[in-house]
């Protein structure tokens, strides 16, 4: 049987830390891409000399170009610089916009039928120009933040409930950043409303640590950005692809008209399946539901005209 293969463009910390859960859970072999010599070919050495001790028995190749990642499954784009102290996502625009469009490009011409994993920030965005640039249809071009929003949102309100995070159940929709939208109404902890547990005043205020969840770390950090959280993020929406469980994630997805907004990437809750994106959640929502998804898709869509005149 052929196995499953995922690549990776950018061996940084949150593309070496995804690969090392990808192949902690066997879920294919693994190529690792980044246009330092040297860094992807010994990040992947390292990693699958770690093979014998875990016991998983996949190849990871590092390399600086892309023709061991041919006809890859699913390629993960993390390549892009990192935000820094004081620099919000928009400022990441220009740069990373260049460098997710010659990634594209070159995982393209090798994989044709892979689905693409956008990590790359400002993330809506890149996500757009790697739709654009690649041509491939919505079901094959996903974003990766719902997934990490949301579990930022449900550790804070297990921290505050002081409750297992593990029986918070909650979702994040919008664009992942400042104007993105925890779904308080339909967040529960054993399928009780989270009102029962917390008072509105606590909620806000996890609601608005969730919207600076990547600047608090980034600020902590104070040399770089978040990666074990993203990269667990990468790994359970690859898992579903992979292995069709058709899980339903939020993922920031192109809507052709789904909750009124079209032809933007913006986070939703979307069935993940073999084929990518099999379906779009849609949601009754309520007055100021729909009037702060609006407000962040029009920010979304704000990045999206600068990427049009780049």
């Amino acid at each position: 049987m052929k196995r499953n293969k995922i690549t990776i463009v950018g061996a940084g910390n949150v593309g070496a830390t995804a690969a090392h859960w990808l192949v902690s859970k066997e879920l294919g072999d693994v190529v690792l891409v980044d246009v330092v010599d040297g860094i992807p070919q010994g990040k992947a050495l390292d990693l699958l000399q770690a093979g014998p001790i875990e016991g998983f028995d996949v190849q990871v190749t590092g390399s600086n170009d892309y023709a061991p990642s041919e006809n890859s499954d699913v390629v993960v784009i993390t390549a892009g610089l990192p935000r820094k102290p004081g620099m919000s996502r928009d400022d990441l625009l220009k740069i990373n916009a260049k460098i997710v469009s010659d990634v594209t490009k070159s995982v393209c011409k090798c994989s044709p039928n892979a689905i693409l994993i956008v990590v790359s920030n400002p993330l809506d965005a890149m996500a757009y120009v790697a739709k654009k640039v690649s041509g491939f249809p919505r079901q094959r071009v996903i974003g990766m933040a719902g997934v990490l929003d949301s579990a930022r949102f449900r550790t804070f309100v297990a921290q505050a409930a002081k409750v297992s995070v593990e029986d918070v159940h909650g979702f994040v929709y919008g664009g992942h950043g400042d104007t993105m939208v925890p779904m308080v109404r339909f967040c529960s902890i054993s399928g009780v409303p989270l009102t029962y547990f917390l008072p509105q005043n606590k909620i806000e205020e996890i609601v608005d640590r969730t919207r600076n969840g990547g600047a608090e770390i980034v600020n902590l950090l104070k040399a770089g950005s978040a990666y074990y959280a993203p990269a667990a993020s990468v790994i359970q929406m690859v898992e579903s692809i992979l292995k069709d469980k058709k899980r339903i994630l939020p993922c920031a997805v192109w809507l052709e008209g789904e909750y009124g907004i079209s032809n933007l990437f913006v986070g939703v809750l979307a069935k993940l399946g073999r084929v990518g994106v099999e379906e779009v959640i849609k949601l009754e929502l309520n007055a100021t539901e729909k009037q702060l998804l609006q407000k962040s898709a029009d920010a979304v869509k704000s990045l999206i005209q600068t990427v049009d005149t780049l």
